[in-house]
């Protein structure tokens, strides 16, 4: 197609992937403008094109690089993306929204990251709003006039036909369509090849018999109704809006509505290996890998047991750890971790309001602080925050668990607002760095994190103190360039509380800003030297907090060092990564989960919700690095979330 030689702007709304080679000076300038009217807590990266004919009104957006939002898009609420995205012109986005690297969505294809209630005792237009959130992984193809509704997660690599209705999550590699939206292959499959049989009692990943999927009928493999071929992905420098007629490989229906939606289905069953009535036999479908089969059947398990798992928890009026134990704080916090997680939904004991009341009551307003059921409020200390306790950490989950179920922490934390730069160098500087580098590690998660929720209220400003930038400031000149940590190795432990508060200070403050880690190269080298310490990861010796704490910083250097065969020490990491998969997957105990591990610290062996919520957290990384998360069919969004929950702080990059 020809294009005028100098395109104008309402050219370029239809067709950003133009602009970055054709726009002219004064058309650049104008867009910087256009992307600073943008309102609402926005971020927006390099090479981003915001159409000026769009309706973008966040409460939060998050775009990564090279990506845009063309003409007449309508995007509403928090809106995360990774690089590569596209929303293409007449696309809705509304609600909570995550979007992995290199998602293309179409035309008039609507994410819709929220819900009404629809209780019979009010009017329709006077229903509360709920938002469970919409999340896609990376390399995601969604074509044209498709609807997501609020709670889907879809997988990696995922390809979805145009016109499909998605209401249920999609695992890793599917090729979905119709209304409601199924699963006719995965995409790995080589269509025309020989058959390999699959095990009739091997778990089938993604599809399970009783989750509504089961067919009416049957198609020969590549008989699809009104099949046809979609505009393939365009080059980097040759992007064209995604017009999706069908899926690659000429096997999604275009279109295909409910009167097609049996005939889909019948794909599903010729590739999933479930016939009808609901019976496995061999068919078409490549034998999966057995790791694969394994995570998919972890996940089915910890899905389908999860609501006794909460229930073991409840003693009738609050939730505990493990049967027997007293309430607590983080218990309850837990509870609503894992029930997102897994069932995308509130521990039914209490409705989203209760526990929002519950949690939310626990706030003191005042000071912003929580303190544990029984206790007093925590006396904070001279620069107006606290030390140590379990109040700490409840600035952690409390103000997650109410992220999860919408409002957030209703007050800010104002020790920490009203903290100047000066209290805030002199604190850090009194950390214990050589001796307990954990707990160290531990407060600035703390108090990085009581900073987030503190932006978020308009009386929760540090009053121009800075406290976000002299924090990081501090950290980025105080990392030892040996190591890339804080904090100093011990002969008792190695290099335990080192590792362990590195996993926090990043946790709270790098990874939840978005921000790179200070000497990436040696902090993998530090966590992989950890790792061998058998005091630490000898058989019988692993407990939650030490994997994770390797894991997630392992996953977060990841990400800026590059994965797969170039990333650094990527084979490295992926033997870890496999070897514990092995170890974690078969400790599951039914009916009960997951226990924290043995010996003294913290809740010890006996399945728990701490144990649980964390291990479930763990698994999903320790699969992310293998490239397999997608097949786990669930994605931390609370305290473990990978995204960022706030992207880059002024004069950081």
């Amino acid at each position: 197609m020809d294009h005028p030689s100098q395109p104008s702007v309402r050219h370029f709304d239809h067709c950003p992937w133009l602009f970055a080679d054709e726009a002219t000076e004064e058309q650049r300038a104008a867009q910087r403008e256009v992307q600073r009217a943008v309102g609402g807590d926005t971020g927006i990266g390099e090479r981003c094109y915001v159409a000026e004919s769009a309706a973008v009104f966040p409460d939060r957006l998050r775009l990564g690089d090279d990506s845009y939002i063309a003409a007449h898009a309508y995007v509403t609420g928090e809106l995360d993306t990774g690089s590569h995205c596209t929303l293409n012109p007449f696309t809705t986005v509304r609600g909570k929204v995550v979007l992995g690297h290199g998602v293309r969505i179409g035309a008039h294809t609507s994410l819709l990251g929220f819900n009404h209630s629809m209780s019979p005792d009010r009017p329709v237009y006077r229903q509360p709003l709920t938002s469970r959130g919409i999340r896609v992984g990376d390399d995601v193809w969604i074509g044209s006039h498709v609807i997501v509704v609020d709670g889907v997660t879809i997988g990696d690599h995922c390809v979805i036909g145009a016109g499909a209705v998605v209401t249920r999550s999609l695992p890793a590699w599917s090729v979905a369509a119709g209304n409601p939206a199924r699963v006719l292959r995965d995409r790995r499959e080589v269509r025309g090849t020989g058959t390999a049989e699959v095990d009739p009692a091997a778990p089938v990943s993604g599809i399970r018999p009783d989750d509504g999927r089961t067919p009416t009928n049957r198609l020969a493999p590549d008989a699809v109704p009104g099949a046809a071929v979609g505009d393939p992905e365009p080059a980097p420098h040759d992007r064209r809006g995604v017009q999706v007629a069908g899926a690659a490989g000429a096997d999604v229906a275009a279109g295909v509505g409910a009167e097609a939606a049996a005939s889909a289905g019948a794909e599903v069953a010729e590739l999933s290996g479930i016939r009808r009535g609901g019976d496995r036999g061999p068919t078409a479908r490549p034998a999966p890998d057995p790791r694969t089969a394994t995570l998919a059947a972890f996940a089915d398990t910890a899905r389908d047991q999860a609501a006794g798992l909460l229930d073991r928890c409840w003693d009738g009026e609050r939730y505990v750890d493990r049967p027997g134990a007293v309430p607590t704080v983080r218990a309850h916090c837990d509870a609503v971790e894992i029930a997102d997680l897994l069932l995308g939904v509130a521990p039914e004991h209490l409705s989203a309001e209760e526990h929002i009341g519950r949690l939310s009551g626990l706030q003191d307003p005042k000071s912003g602080l929580v303190p544990e059921f029984g206790e007093p409020l925590p006396v904070p200390d001279a620069d107006g925050f606290i030390g140590e306790g379990a109040a700490l950490y409840h600035v952690l989950c409390v103000g997650y668990a109410l992220d999860l179920l919408g409002p957030g922490l209703p007050h800010p934390v104002c020790g920490v607002g009203d903290m100047t730069a000066r209290q805030l160098i002199a604190r850090l500087e009194a950390l214990p760095w050589r001796t307990g580098a954990w707990g160290a590690g531990a407060w600035v998660d703390s108090l990085a994190t009581a900073a987030h929720w503190n932006l978020r209220h308009a009386d929760g400003s540090d009053h121009g103190h800075g406290t976000p930038e002299t924090l990081f400031g501090w950290l980025l000149t105080r990392a030892d360039p040996w190591t890339g940590m804080w904090g100093s190795p011990s002969a008792e432990e190695g290099r335990l509380q080192v590792v362990n508060g590195y996993y926090r200070l990043t946790r709270g403050s790098f990874a939840q800003f978005g921000l790179p880690v200070p000497y990436a190269e040696r902090v993998v080298d530090a966590l992989l030297d950890h790792a061998r310490d058998a005091r630490h990861f000898g058989p019988g010796r692993k407990n939650a907090c030490n994997v994770l704490d390797v894991a997630h910083p392992l996953w977060l250097c990841a990400q800026q060092l590059g994965r797969g065969t170039d990333g650094y020490r990527s084979g490295d990491i992926h033997d870890w990564a496999e070897r514990q998969l092995t170890t974690v997957l078969p400790r599951w105990q039914d009916g009960r989960g997951l226990g924290f591990g043995p010996g003294a610290v913290g809740p010890g062996p006996e399945p728990g919700l701490q144990g649980t919520e964390m291990w479930l957290a763990i698994v999903w990384y320790l699969a992310d690095l293998l490239g397999r998360s997608g097949e786990l069919g669930y994605r931390p969004r609370g305290i473990h979330r990978p995204e960022p929950a706030r992207q880059a702080i002024a004069g950081l990059s």
